[in-house]
């Protein structure tokens, strides 16, 4: 597998990696959303649910003067004997009155007596209820409220915050739901709800305080999302989903430049075989040519001497003068045959060329032969080289038939040692390509004749391929040769290609 090929196989890789990662992103994202919008919801349903509580407490309060209006002649403070109360309302375990003038009971605390009375005066500032003392942790708090008037009674009312929670409608299942909901007041803080707590993931968070004034508790609820709440099988599928697509968007692709990868073969093919029936038709040409031209010479000059002898004269000079005409005329056939098929100048055809692209085409063409043969590629070639002036598909044509030739050199070589090298590079008003294999080389004896028309040291070759190149290169303007072997280790061949730039300095 060629440099190239682990290249392009990285970069699908990596597109799927994108794709795959921007499609479970998108999916983790709205669970996420999800889970957030349920977690806010019942928030507020928790929060309204509390709030109704303490406004139902800050009602009672405002009920309790009317239940029970202070006695006359009462002097000391009383627990109030409501024993419908608690039963209406579990949430009160202690109801308390205090007298105008009186004390509260003395069995009370000294401290909660002190916080009482401040409430009673904050309360009849305020004219509502007032939170007197609250122990959060053990789920208590006291409430009081001033009387209407100097000789109205003012009242204390003990919280069970346990019963409180109204868990009939409650929208979570406390047991098995992961939000942590709380009451805090200056640091205290009373569970409603255990809940989960993560180390690691995301993290929801509500709070806001309760709707009542005499109530100034701030209900916090706390959601810890982890990992495992991903949804995970639909991302998966996702990735492949999206694996597959892309697999197959690739088969597609690579089927589409198969066959366009053929296409160009097979037009280069056809060339490449009309080029060799040019180049066969030539040495043809040239080879007949030349017992044409001795014929005519020899028939001439037969003629002369038939001219000295007397016998039957006239008929020996009928008979040599129509040998003259058909050998004149088979010249003339096959110097028409040669101009017909004779290739056309390139010349006025050249144009200018990036040099890199067009060995980046032709290996392209060969890259399944490249990759099943385990040949190695190495392209050399310096970013500022200027454009070379060459015809296209003769350019073409030279480049596919020395890369092939050196693949076919390195059959014999092992798998582990195929290595191909095309350098480029600028030599005065030249463009140099030189193309290296790893083969077995060329053999002294093979080095003289090796553009020679028909010349083949492969079984089976035509020899017309290095010639037919060297032809092409020419008429471009340019150079074929073999480069000298090397004196390192003299193994594999090397060849030169040189084309004149486009713009000469």
């Amino acid at each position: 597998m060629t440099l190239s090929h682990w290249r392009r196989a990285l970069a699908w890789l990596l597109a799927w990696a994108l794709v795959a990662a921007v499609g479970a992103g998108w999916l983790a994202h709205a669970r996420l959303l999800a889970l957030e919008d349920a977690f806010v919801t019942d928030a507020r349903i928790v929060h309204r649910l509390l709030s109704q509580r303490a406004v139902q407490h800050d009602a009672v309060m405002a009920m309790l003067p009317l239940l029970q209006p202070p006695a006359e002649g009462q002097g000391s403070s009383i627990a109030m004997p409501l024993p419908r109360l608690p039963a209406a309302y579990p949430q009160i375990a202690q109801v308390l009155r205090r007298l105008p003038g009186s004390a509260w009971p003395a069995d009370l605390p000294a401290a909660l007596g002190s916080a009482l009375d401040a409430a009673e005066a904050r309360s009849r500032h305020s004219g509502h209820a007032e939170l007197a003392q609250a122990d959060l942790p053990r789920g208590r708090a006291w409430l009081a409220l001033a009387g209407p008037a100097d000789q109205a009674a003012d009242h204390a009312l003990l919280l069970d915050l346990h019963a409180t929670i109204p868990w009939d409608e409650w929208p979570m299942d406390a047991q098995t739901s992961p939000v942590r909901v709380r009451l805090q007041y200056q640091g205290q803080a009373f569970g409603v709800q255990a809940g989960r707590r993560l180390a690691h993931g995301w993290h929801y968070g509500f709070h806001k305080l309760l709707a009542s004034q005499s109530q100034p508790f701030d209900v916090v609820l706390e959601r810890d999302v982890g990992w495992s709440e991903l949804p995970w099988g639909p991302m998966l599928a996702w990735a492949a989903a999206s694996a597959a697509a892309l697999a197959a968007l690739r088969a597609l692709l690579r089927q589409r430049v198969a066959a366009r990868r053929a296409e160009e073969l097979l037009r280069l093919g056809q060339v490449a075989r009309l080029n060799q029936l040019g180049e066969l038709a030539a040495g043809m040409a040239h080879e007949l040519n030349q017992p044409l031209t001795a014929l005519l010479a020899s028939t001439q000059a037969a003629q002369r001497l038939l001219d000295e002898e007397e016998p039957d004269l006239d008929t020996a000079r009928h008979a040599m003068g129509q040998a003259v005409a058909q050998a004149r005329r088979a010249s003339a056939v096959v110097g028409r045959l040669r101009r017909v098929v004779e290739r056309p100048d390139l010349s006025g055809q050249a144009q200018a060329l990036a040099l890199p692209a067009a060995v980046h085409d032709a290996l392209h063409l060969l890259e399944p032969e490249l990759r099943r043969r385990g040949i190695a590629v190495q392209v050399d070639a310096p970013a500022d080289l200027p454009a070379v002036r060459a015809e296209p598909v003769a350019l073409q044509q030279i480049i596919h038939n020395l890369v092939m030739n050196a693949l076919q050199a390195m059959e014999q070589s092992e798998a582990g040692q195929r290595r191909l090298r095309l350098a480029l590079v600028q030599q005065g008003s030249r463009v140099l390509l030189s193309v290296r294999d790893t083969g077995p080389g060329v053999a002294p004896e093979a080095r003289a004749r090796l553009f020679t028309p028909f010349y083949t040291t492969r079984p089976g070759g035509l020899g017309l391929g290095l010639s037919l190149s060297e032809s092409l290169a020419q008429a471009m303007g340019g150079e074929l040769s073999l480069a000298p072997p090397a004196a390192a280790d003299g193994a594999g061949a090397e060849f030169h290609l040189l084309l004149p730039l486009a713009h000469q300095p």
